[in-house]
């Protein structure tokens, strides 16, 4: 579950993370009303990580230029969701911006530290420029001063940033999240630094050890989640349509452009599932592969997707065991997917997707190799390095009859 970034910014508040004055704003009319000064910045509280791009976020300067921007992002949706809520806030002027996060990696099963001198990265497939700290005993502030260390940071900057870190990790166990995030955090002319952006994801499982998190919860999950959705996918990223294309990807990112591209060349994207965060259901961690297998047959047991669409970028953990993976659900009886139809539907598909693959990077190379090998019929499972390509293929592939296997 995320938070909005108004309510991230008022736990950000109590833990003593700067950041700007702010007024929740729930009619345009508010601002008449407004008790900080001009220039101000309205953000639309949405989910989507690209509301700037989308229009969601304007710079005003006055009062009867504030109310008609708040009129239009009221009524703007993005990624289908509309906002009931804008944030107000002072506008800031920044020399230096920075990425900064705390996330609990279910690979090593340990928090880890994220740092960047860049923003508007994506953790989930940091590169060379995402610096890191594993946190692999009780917390202490060397661990915060080391990931600035390797930030490259020095100075005042280095225990600012140390300090932010570590009130960061604090939020993180006090509240049971998986993620805290500040992107951008800024530095001003003077060395201020200031948490302009945030992000907050609760674990689900903990939610009924907080009451507060319990009641956000509760209003959060009727007005964002449909229940097919929530009891089938749990706490994964993911995405209910109703297409003929189901995606599978190793991120957030990896998710949202396969899902742009499918639509983009006239397809119909179905469910689209982050096989980087585990189900709500699982007592235990989960391997990559493991959520790679359940994806599978969860897409699978759905009757309306003929194709199901992997957009795996970068490394993912046991690369290793993924032909298997994928050679195993090729050889897939239908009427093992029982277990996996939502809401319990006895509605069982007579035939598997076909499988269209885009591995790309050089960690997939044993596995192109492998799985070229195994050709099954009726264009079953096609292998690409490119997603154009790949998305080319599934659309084409959505169109045709279903393969009787």
């Amino acid at each position: 579950m995320d938070l909005l970034e108004y309510q991230v910014k008022e736990w950000f508040n109590k833990m003593g993370i700067p950041v700007l004055p702010s007024q929740r704003i729930d009619h345009p009319t508010d601002l008449k009303r407004l008790k900080i000064r001009y220039p101000i910045v309205l953000k639309s509280q949405v989910h989507a990580d690209e509301r700037a791009k989308a229009g969601g976020v304007r710079i005003v300067e006055t009062t009867i230029d504030a109310i008609a921007a708040a009129q239009n992002i009221f009524n703007l949706p993005i990624w289908g969701e509309l906002p009931e809520v804008l944030l107000a806030e002072t506008k800031y002027d920044a020399k230096d911006e920075f990425y900064l996060a705390v996330v609990l990696d279910t690979a090593l099963c340990r928090p880890v530290l994220l740092g960047c001198k860049e923003p508007d990265i994506d953790w989930e497939s940091p590169g060379e420029k995402m610096q890191y700290v594993v946190v692999e005993q009780e917390f202490s502030p060397f661990y915060a001063r080391r990931l600035g260390l390797k930030m490259g940071l020095q100075g005042a900057l280095i225990q600012s940033i140390s300090d932010i870190v570590e009130k960061m990790y604090q939020l993180f166990v006090q509240k049971d999240l998986d993620l805290v995030e500040i992107n951008p955090l800024a530095v001003s002319v003077s060395g201020q630094v200031m948490a302009l952006n945030g992000k907050v994801r609760v674990n689900e499982r903990a939610i009924n050890r907080h009451p507060e998190i319990a009641q956000m919860a509760a209003k959060m999950l009727g007005r964002h989640r449909s229940s097919k959705i929530n009891s089938t996918l749990g706490d994964w990223d993911g995405l209910e349509m109703h297409g003929k294309i189901g995606i599978l990807g190793n991120g957030t990112g990896s998710v949202l452009t396969t899902l742009d591209a499918v639509v983009n060349a006239g397809g119909k994207p179905g469910v689209s599932l982050n096989l980087r965060h585990s189900f709500l259901t699982d007592t235990g961690p989960t391997t990559f592969c493991d959520r790679l297998e359940t994806g599978l047959k969860i897409l699978a047991a759905d009757k309306s997707i003929q194709v199901i669409l992997i957009n795996f970028l970068g490394s993912i953990p046991q690369v290793s065991e993924v032909p298997e993976v994928i050679a195993n659900f090729i050889q897939l009886d239908p009427k093992e997917l029982k277990s996996h139809l939502s809401n319990g539907s006895k509605n069982q598909p007579k035939h598997l997707p076909r499988l269209v693959l885009r591995l790309a990077g050089s960690d997939f190379q044993d596995a192109r190799k492998y799985l070229a090998t195994l050709k099954p019929e009726g264009e079953t499972l096609i292998i690409v390095e490119n997603l154009d390509e790949a998305v080319t293929q599934a659309v084409r592939l959505s169109k045709l009859p279903a393969y009787k296997r």
